[in-house]
C-alpha cells in the first residue's frame, strides 16, 4: 500500500491562487486550456498518493464565481463515434456527461464548440441535439496549413471565420472529452476575436503532467510517459526556458515543438508574446505539493509496471503493437524496476502453478497477501475478493459467509436460463450473494463493511480477467494487473 506523499489541501489552495494571479496578469480575462481529466483523475491519484481524484474540479469550484466552462469537441470525433476508453462512451455523449457534472458543481457552462466543422452530418445532428437542450453551440472551421500558415490563421479568413463565443466571466476554462478536441485553437481563436473587440485577454495552460519542476527522469514523469506510450509523447527539457532563464524545467515534445508557432501567433494577435517558454504558459502547482518524495517515487514505479502489464494484455487482445511494449520496457529500465517490486505477481503465479488453474492474489493495506483459487463455485477473482474481506474483518478463512445452498440456485439461473456456459460466480454475483447473506449473517455484514478498505490495494491475475470482474475491481479501487493469457484457447473471448 502506498504512503501519503501529496498534500491535497495545499494543492487546492495554491493552485487556485496561481490561476487568480494569471487572471490578474492579463487584466481580468483569461482563457485556460485544461488538459487531462477534470473528473476522476485516477492516474494522478495513483502516482501522487494523497491526491484526490476530484481535486481539479474541487479546485475549480473554489473559483466558480469567476469561472465559466467551454467544452470543445472535434467534428471528426463525432462523425466516427470516437469512444473514451476509460468510460466506454462516445465523445459526444461525454460532452453531455461533462455538462451535467459541471452544473452539479455549480459551474456555469458557457457553451460547446464543435471544432474542425466541415458540415459533417453527425456534427450537424449533434448541434441540433444540443440546441434542443438549450445549450449554446459555436462552430470553428478547418484552416488550411494550420498551425504554420500564420498570415491565413490570424486573419478574417482564418480565426475570423470562427463563431465568437460570448463569455461573461474573468476565467474561461476550455476543456474537452479527450485529446485532439481543439482546446488550444479555441483559446487562440477567442484571443483573436477579443483583441478585435478591444478586449485585453490572455491564455494559459493547465496540464498536471509532466511536472515541470521535477527531474526529467523522476518516476512520476516517467509514469506520465508510460501512460501516453501509445501517443508517442516524450518528456524533454524545455530548451526555451533554459535559454531564457538558465533554469532546467521539464515539458513534453508537442508543447516544445509548437511553441515557436504559438509565439508567432501571440505576436500577430496581441503585438507581443507574454511567454518566453512553454513552461511559462503553465499554471501547474502539483510539484510544490509533494511532501514525501520516496512515497511518490514508489507509487509511480508501481504505475509504470501496471501500464506494462496492461499493454501486454492489450497486445494479446490485438489492441496494441510491439512498439508500445518496447517503449514501456525502456521506461522500466530507466526507472530500474521489474516484476519483483509487485509481490502479488509471484504469489499469483505460485498459486496457479500449484493448482494448475487461474489464480488471483490481493495485497492488503498491512502487506498481507490473500489468494483466490478457481473452484467449482466461483472464479479466482471472486474468491480472492471474498478472502480479502474475511482477512480485513478478522474472519477465519475457512468460515463460509455464503452457503453452498445460496450459490447453487444462482449457478442454475446462469446456466439454465441466462445462457452462460460458466457456472462459477463472478465478482459482482458474489457481492450480491454476500449482501443478501448479510441480512441474516452478522459475519457477512461485517465483511461487507470492509469494502472501502480495498481502495488502493494491489492485485494480480494469472489470466486476463473477464470484463465484469475487472470492472468490479476498478470500482472498488483495487489496482489489478493480469498476465497476458486467456483462460482457454478459444478464439472468441467475452
Amino acid at each position: 500500500m502506498s504512503t501519503p506523499g501529496f498534500d491535497n489541501k495545499k494543492y487546492l489552495e495554491t493552485q487556485s491562487a496561481r490561476i487568480r494571479e494569471r487572471i490578474a496578469q492579463f487584466g481580468g480575462k483569461l482563457y485556460l486550456e485544461f488538459g487531462g481529466k477534470l473528473f476522476d483523475d485516477y492516474h494522478a491519484a495513483r502516482v501522487l498518493p494523497g491526491f484526490e481524484p476530484d481535486s481539479k474540479i474541487r479546485m475549480l469550484s473554489q473559483l466558480k464565481d469567476q469561472a465559466e466552462v467551454v467544452i470543445a469537441i472535434n467534428a471528426a470525433d463525432i462523425e466516427k463515434n470516437k469512444v473514451r476508453g476509460d468510460l466506454g462512451i462516445t465523445y459526444d455523449v461525454d460532452v453531455l456527461r461533462l455538462i451535467d457534472a459541471f452544473r452539479a458543481m455549480g459551474l456555469l457552462v458557457g457553451g460547446v464548440v464543435i471544432t474542425r466543422y466541415d458540415h459533417q452530418s453527425a456534427a450537424k445532428a449533434f448541434q441540433h441535439r444540443l440546441e434542443d437542450l438549450g445549450i449554446k453551440v459555436c462552430r470553428h472551421y478547418p484552416i488550411p496549413g494550420y498551425p504554420h500558415n500564420i498570415p491565413l490563421i490570424v486573419s478574417d479568413e482564418g480565426y475570423g471565420k470562427n463563431d465568437y463565443i460570448e463569455t461573461t466571466r474573468p476565467l474561461v476554462v476550455v476543456t474537452g472529452p479527450g485529446p485532439g478536441s481543439g482546446k488550444m485553437a479555441v483559446c487562440l481563436s477567442q484571443l483573436y476575436h477579443e483583441y478585435r473587440r478591444g478586449v485585453k485577454a490572455g491564455y494559459a495552460k493547465f496540464e498536471t503532467f509532466p511536472i515541470w519542476n521535477l527531474p526529467l527522469n523522476h518516476p512520476v514523469n516517467l509514469a506520465y510517459e508510460a501512460a501516453t506510450a501509445d501517443l508517442n509523447d516524450v518528456n524533454m527539457i524545455d530548451p526555451f526556458h533554459l535559454a531564457a532563464y538558465g533554469e532546467t524545467t521539464v515539458n513534453y515534445n508537442r508543447d516544445v515543438e509548437v511553441f515557436p508557432v504559438l509565439t508567432n501567433m501571440f505576436q500577430t494577435i496581441t503585438g507581443e508574446s507574454p511567454y518566453k517558454s512553454p513552461t511559462d504558459m503553465g499554471v501547474n502547482m502539483v510539484g510544490n505539493c509533494i511532501v514525501d518524495d520516496d512515497a511518490v517515487c514508489a507509487a509511480a514505479r508501481q504505475e509504470i509496471l501496471r501500464r506494462y502489464y496492461d499493454a501486454l494484455c492489450e497486445r494479446r487482445q490485438g489492441r496494441c503493437g510491439d512498439e508500445v511494449i518496447y517503449k514501456l520496457e525502456l521506461l522500466m529500465k530507466q526507472a530500474q524496476i521489474d516484476a519483483s517490486i509487485r509481490p502479488v505477481v509471484s504469489s499469483a503465479l505460485a498459486v496457479a502453478e500449484e493448482t494448475g488453474l487461474p489464480a488471483v492474489t490481493i495485497e492488503l493495506p498491512d502487506g498481507r497477501i490473500v489468494r483466490g483459487r478457481t473452484t467449482d463455485l466461483m472464479g479466482p477473482s471472486a474468491g480472492a475478493l471474498l478472502n480479502a474481506l474475511k482477512a480485513l474483518a478478522g474472519i477465519q478463512r475457512k468460515t463460509h459467509l455464503i452457503s453452498r445452498e445460496a450459490i447453487v440456485p444462482i449457478q442454475h439461473l446462469k446456466v439454465e436460463h441466462l445462457g452462460s456456459k460458466n457456472p462459477r460466480l463472478h465478482t459482482d454475483e458474489v457481492l450480491i450473494a454476500l449482501a443478501s447473506s448479510a441480512v441474516s449473517n452478522p459475519l457477512a455484514d461485517k465483511a461487507m463493511d470492509q469494502l472501502s478498505a480495498l481502495q488502493g490495494c494491489q492485485a494480480h491475475a494469472t489470466v486476463i480477467l473477464p470484463a465484469n470482474d475487472a470492472s468490479i475491481y476498478k470500482k472498488l479501487g483495487v489496482q489489478v494487473t493480469c498476465e497476458p493469457q486467456y483462460e482457454t484457447n478459444k478464439l472468441y473471448h467475452r
